[in-house]
């Protein structure tokens, strides 16, 4: 059995509406995240945490990862959002997303007092991950230094909206720029995958915000695939069927990585340093890829 935590899709759930964190655990998406950031309104932020704290310890989550998103870290609201959520519901929570991340000194800050809350609860110390969202161009610029920051991290996050306002792009549409000559997200989503990749961690894309564009939500997701990302945000439940199509591996190729891995270890029993499989020649790092595959297939039941 393969011990892969699949993230091909995070669903954004708002920790205010009861209804949809119901229908989020239901849900066929890898991770759920319930938002106290960006989708509740200030004036309603405190009082989402305790539907949140509700839905962490009575709905069952089981079968995916669950994630709370705190306020930043600039906001009067992180600090309680920490204090309350962990305190009263830490055991069920896996990972905390820490949005608008700029420097490896944010995670520093987030995870001092999150250790304490863990002690001070009779938590596990270091049991929960912590999953920093790169939104600015400081955040890309100090991305590496990020993704080794601490030993918690379990996923980097690209999140394109507030980075096209950091950035002063164009347009209003989260995710989408039909027009540009190519893949427009493609140097940011490469530094933050190259960067979780360093610390051998998923990378995340942000969402896409046209929920009744299908296919512009598969063109995206298809993008940050090809980049080498393991997943992307859903904001819609009809998102996350495209989403774990295309951040699983086809079935052909799985079976075909599944050959050569074990061509692979048999050629290395012989003391062979490589092999042909289906005419094609197959050294140490096809071999690598292949192992990632296979485990990806694996985790997501097509092998």
């Amino acid at each position: 059995m393969t011990d892969v935590t699949l993230r091909r899709t995070q669903l954004a759930t708002p920790a205010s509406d009861e209804k949809m964190m119901h229908s989020a655990a239901d849900s066929d998406a890898d991770e759920v995240f319930l938002d106290l950031e960006d989708s509740v309104a200030p004036n309603a932020k405190p009082d989402a945490r305790a539907p949140l704290i509700k839905a962490a310890r009575e709905e069952d989550w089981s079968d995916k990862v669950l994630s709370f998103r705190m306020n930043g870290i600039d906001t009067q609201w992180w600090y309680d959002d920490l204090i309350t959520v962990v305190g009263e519901a830490g055991e069920f929570i896996d990972d905390i997303i820490v949005p608008k991340v700029k420097s490896a000194s944010d995670i520093h800050t987030v995870e001092n007092l999150l250790e304490q809350i863990e002690v001070n609860n009779d938590l596990e110390v270091g049991g929960i991950g912590l999953e920093p969202q790169i939104e600015d161009g400081e955040g890309i610029h100090n991305v590496h230094d990020i993704a080794h920051a601490s030993d918690r991290l379990s996923s980097i996050i690209f999140g394109p909206g507030d980075y096209s306002a950091a950035m002063g792009t164009p347009g209003l549409d989260i995710g989408q720029f039909p027009e540009y000559p190519g893949h427009y997200w493609h140097h940011a989503l490469s530094e933050c995958n190259s960067a979780a990749k360093s610390a051998g961690l998923p990378c995340l894309d942000g969402p896409y915000a046209d929920i009744e564009d299908p296919e512009g939500f598969r063109e995206s997701a298809n993008n940050a695939n090809m980049i080498g990302c393991d997943g992307k945000w859903a904001i819609h439940p009809s998102q996350i069927e495209i989403g774990n199509e295309v951040f699983a591996p086809d079935p052909e190729v799985a079976e075909r990585a599944k050959r050569i891995v074990d061509a692979y270890a048999e050629a290395m029993e012989e003391g062979k340093g490589a092999v042909s499989v289906d005419g094609q020649m197959v050294d140490e790092a096809t071999n690598k890829m292949a192992q990632d595959i296979v485990e990806t297939a694996e985790a997501a039941g097509i092998l």
